[in-house]
């Protein structure tokens, strides 16, 4: 991290970097949409008369706003107005609806509500409405606004609660979990530091901006003074446009993203399909070593990936100048304040600025922190001798097989390698004989490529997979479901589809 990048990483608050950064390059721009720029210094003014809209309004320090908004310059202004004003925010993803939305507003008294109104065909006005929210108002393409003057002075304590992220809800409520914008600012800067950019590249952010990785990637924008595309809607190829036009030079989000940038630049080999771009960053999800493997060799760019949560913004990174092997196969390694223990049993947990100050639910809190305050992530792994962290599963990802633990993740990066397999998801299914069997459930790569339960194990054999762990159970399906953030697979939904027995193992659907 350069002098400067340091200086400001230092700021109290989010607020402090805003303005520091627009005293240091103020006609720099910071954010790039369509034919449309914000620089820094219009970031801060722009901010400032928003914040006093809200204001008149009735937004106070301590407010709790909540936003459902997509990933547009507007939802930014507002979102860093509220950080101005030292209101409490609370993102939700635009894809929520009713009761995920319902259960956010309620959990965290939300008294004023910020939506796009219709927005892709849903009118997110009328169900506000529909569920009593506060305050309701619109802020899609028109944002408060008034006149600084009547502005408090900002927010001078970094360490307040100030920020509601909420994780993503599958089978029970989500939890609503409590960031301060220094625990932002830490892990931005973790970001930042490991990615060693500078301001001459251009980044893009094609994830909602509701979600963790929102200020995680402004803040490391407000570091190093370079600007980053927003996709409002992320489809390629469509979405290609944006990245050659602006010269993106940094783009990712997940290792979904990786596959599907990895499929563009299989339709036209030998030609880059984002001819700026040199690095593939991102987080969220496993990643399989041979996904990066591909990356480097079509795609002639870098790949480095991490590891974060809505708790933990960033926890590890890879460094473009790692190793191919610590590149491939592990996390990256913690940045410095970032301390991580692994538990008897494996369990991964973190201590650090940039962990959060825990949930909305005391008891929920209380359960997540261990004697020492370390946070319980629910990540199984290994650290190596040089400090890379290796993910191995989820404790709750373990498949238990005749009294045997067999990780879902060794399965499945194994299967990411086979030529006719797009991308795997591995899971456990009740099964009265052996407790559980393995099923393993892949997207077809081509789709006049076979799969059968026999080629499958046939394969895993042959690349030194131990007999006990092979699947017993195979579906083909055109498509994992995912959800609407990062693009995870949503195991739970497999587990649902799949848990009825079919007429017989093996049955390919």
């Amino acid at each position: 991290m350069n002098d400067t990048a340091y200086a400001l990483s230092t700021s109290r608050t989010l607020w402090d970097l805003v303005a520091r950064r627009a005293e240091l390059t103020p006609d720099h721009p910071v954010l790039l949409q369509d034919d449309r720029s914000l620089s820094f210094g219009e970031l801060r003014t722009r901010s400032e008369r928003v914040a006093a809209g809200l204001y008149d309004m009735g937004v106070r320090p301590g407010t709790v706003v909540a936003w459902q908004l997509p990933t547009r310059i507007e939802t930014a202004l507002l979102s860093f107005a509220l950080a101005r004003l030292g209101a409490v925010q609370t993102p939700v993803i635009p894809f929520y609806r009713d009761r995920e939305v319902a259960f956010a507003l309620r959990e965290s008294k939300a008294e004023f509500f910020a939506v796009p109104g219709t927005w892709r065909g849903f009118d997110h006005t009328a169900m506000a409405r529909r569920l009593g929210a506060k305050g309701i108002f619109e802020a899609y393409d028109t944002l408060p606004d008034g006149d600084p003057d009547v502005l408090p002075s900002p927010p001078a304590d970094g360490t307040s609660v100030r920020w509601i992220y909420w994780t993503s809800g599958t089978t029970s409520d989500p939890k609503g979990v409590l960031h301060t914008d220094r625990s932002l600012i830490a892990g931005g800067s973790c970001l930042a530091h490991a990615l060693r950019l500078s301001a001459d590249d251009v980044g893009s952010m094609a994830f909602p901006y509701a979600h963790i990785a929102g200020p995680d990637y402004t803040v490391m924008l407000l570091l190093y003074g370079f600007p980053a595309v927003m996709f409002e809607q992320f489809a390629l190829p469509d979405a290609l446009e944006g990245y050659r036009k602006h010269g993106v030079t940094v783009a990712g989000g997940s290792t979904a993203f990786y596959s599907m940038f990895l499929a563009e630049q299989r339709k036209q080999p030998g030609t880059k399909v984002i001819p700026s771009l040199r690095l593939l960053a991102g987080g969220g999800a496993p990643k399989p070593p041979e996904v990066y493997h591909s990356v480097v060799r079509e795609m002639g760019v870098q790949l480095t990936h991490g590891y974060g949560m809505t708790e933990v913004p960033m926890i590890t990174m890879g460094a473009p100048d790692d190793t191919t092997e610590n590149l491939a196969t592990t996390e990256g390694r913690p940045p410095e304040g970032m301390e991580i223990r692994i538990a008897e049993g494996g369990e991964v947990r973190l201590r650090g600025e940039a962990v959060c100050q825990g949930y909305l639910d005391p008891a929920q809190t209380a359960e997540a922190f261990d004697e020492d305050g370390f946070l319980r992530t629910g990540d199984l792994g290994r650290l190596t001798e040089s400090g890379h962290l290796v993910l191995t599963g989820r404790l709750k990802d373990v498949i238990i097989r005749k009294g045997e633990n067999i990780s879902a993740k060794e399965i499945e990066d194994l299967l990411a390698a086979h030529p006719a397999v797009g991308d795997a998801a591995v899971i456990g299914l009740p099964d009265a004989e052996r407790g559980e069997l393995v099923c393993a459930v892949v997207e077809r790569r081509a789709q006049d490529g076979e799969l059968t339960l026999d080629a499958v194990t046939s394969y895993l054999r042959a690349e030194g997979l131990s007999v006990h762990k092979l699947p017993e159970r195979l579906e083909v399906v055109d498509a994992l479901p995912r959800n609407e953030t990062l693009r995870k697979v949503l195991k739970y939904k497999l587990r649902e589809r799949y848990s009825a027995p079919p007429g017989h193992s093996g049955t390919v659907k």
